[in-house]
């Protein structure tokens, strides 16, 4: 995985296409990251003991590797080629 913690990467795909962010965390098993502010979710929170409260938490989900690009410090998005061999 080229995607690292704390890299700047730019949405390619989906639905916050051409937003940017911060990497917070990488699952390398499941070729996902988690990136700051992006693909948001409102996960409902039940309560668990006596005098909590329950409700409704806003985070962020993991998408998928291959839907986010590396952004160099001149602000280009980073594409990786594979080279051909010459024969």
């Amino acid at each position: 995985m080229k995607v690292k913690v704390n890299d700047k990467v730019k949405i390619i795909a989906g639905k916050d296409k051409g937003k940017e962010g911060k990497v917070l965390q990488t699952f390398k098993k499941e070729d996902k990251v988690i990136v700051a502010n992006i693909n948001m979710i409102k996960k409902h929170i039940k309560p668990n003991g006596q005098g909590e409260t329950g409700g409704i938490r806003e985070m962020e989900a993991p998408i998928h590797v291959s839907n986010v690009k590396v952004i160099t410090e001149d602000k280009k998005a980073k594409t990786t080629k594979k080279e051909k061999k010459a024969n």
